[in-house]
């Protein structure tokens, strides 16, 4: 392989290598989340690139970290698609009012996105206010029991 070959894996090296099994990843596919579905040929392999790994990666993070369905894993990926077209527009409009619509609509984007992250950071507020509210409770009746 040489510098400008970029290294491939197959579907179980990914899933092994991110934690997940190759179900989940063809689930992804489906999902629109990955692109190995689309670009595969009928009957070859699906293969991966660095690139696929990574996004992945971040996929599985963000489903962990935030607790999303895979509904609300779509939405985020597909904003976050967005985000980044609007950067690649960003510098092919050089004009002011270009610029302008471009932010516009990023901030529109980031809004949606922080507003799931606030949601889910509102439950698990909620969450652990209820097993601190509990642990107050256990240590109380602990020390009524005494030694």
């Amino acid at each position: 392989m040489n510098a400008t070959e970029e290294r491939v894996l197959r579907i179980g090296e990914v899933a092994e290598q991110v934690g997940v099994t190759p179900r989940t990843i063809r689930y992804y596919e489906e999902l629109g989340l990955l692109a190995g579905a689309s670009t595969r040929t009928k009957g070859k392999h699906r293969l991966y690139t660095e690139a696929d790994v990574a996004r992945l990666r971040e996929l599985i993070r963000l489903r962990d970290l935030l607790g999303l369905s895979l509904d609300e894993l779509v939405t985020l990926a597909e904003t976050e698609e967005a985000r980044r077209a609007l950067r690649e527009q960003w510098h092919d409009d050089p004009t002011d009012s270009g610029r302008r619509q471009i932010l516009d609509r990023a901030i529109e984007l980031t809004e949606q996105q922080l507003r799931l992250v606030e949601t889910r950071r509102q439950t698990l507020d909620e969450f652990a206010a209820e097993l601190d509210a509990k642990l107050r409770t256990l240590r109380r009746r602990r020390r009524e029991l005494g030694s």
